[in-house]
């Protein structure tokens, strides 16, 4: 399960990763918590409405790049995640943890990622709770039996953008070698077509960094010291 904020977050974040997990068989989950409408670069849309609408509509298709099997879009305000009920939105997540039952939860860290951004800091916040709360008897005992994720990764960065405010990031554990899928990950960016400008933006960066994902390994079912590793999955 891939717990993201907006549209294009799936693909330009995860979609190295995502796209792995399809490869091997792996079901799949993303769960976007808004559907982006008050981002900058709009395309043709001549209202938030439209443009929430269009970036719905590319969020999904990526996703089917990506080969996500369970693609779901909830209606959270872009934005304004950092005012949003905090225990009920991540008693939404504890629900959908204890429905598909995932191993792996991604999420992004608490540094907002590369672009710092608000509602990445709280998808973060939100998803570590859900995921730690999913396993809880006494948590949530209206929202289906619990369920104990095997493991909880942060998403992080080896480089920064430039012209941008550097995030203070979590040093790695994983080293994800995307090589393989990098066509597949560049192809679901551009069923983004109303962020075509921030394509443009990151295309020579992403050309230099992007054969690699990071990732850190933040919680586990079971205690074990921290080790460099290049699989997700290792293991399970």
């Amino acid at each position: 399960m891939c717990i993201t904020a907006h549209p294009d977050d799936e693909c330009f974040a995860f979609g190295g990763a995502l796209a792995l997990a399809a490869d091997r068989g792996i079901e799949t989950n993303v769960i976007c918590l808004t559907d982006g409408q008050a981002a900058k670069n709009r395309g043709d849309a001549r209202s938030s409405a439209d443009l929430g609408q269009m970036r719905r509509a590319e969020f999904f298709a990526s996703c089917k790049v990506l080969g996500v099997t369970h693609p779901e879009l909830l209606d959270y305000q872009d934005a304004q995640l950092e005012h949003v009920d905090f225990s009920s939105a991540a008693g939404g997540l504890v629900e959908k943890i204890r429905r598909f039952h995932p191993d792996v939860v991604l999420t992004f860290s608490g540094d907002g990622g590369l672009n710092t951004h608000s509602d990445h800091v709280m998808a973060s916040f939100l998803a570590t709770a859900a995921f730690h709360w999913a396993a809880q008897t006494k948590r949530y005992t209206t929202l289906g039996e619990p369920h104990r994720a095997k493991r909880l990764y942060y998403l992080t960065t080896n480089f920064y953008f430039p012209h941008r405010p550097p995030p203070m990031t979590i040093p790695w554990t994983v080293t994800l070698d995307i090589t393989s899928v990098r066509d597949r990950k560049t192809e679901a960016v551009r069923q983004h077509i109303s962020q075509a400008p921030l394509m443009e933006l990151s295309k020579e960066i992403f050309a230099k960094y992007g054969a690699q994902e990071f990732y850190t390994l933040v919680a586990t079912a079971d205690p074990q010291p921290a080790r460099q590793q290049t699989d997700l999955f290792e293991g399970l």
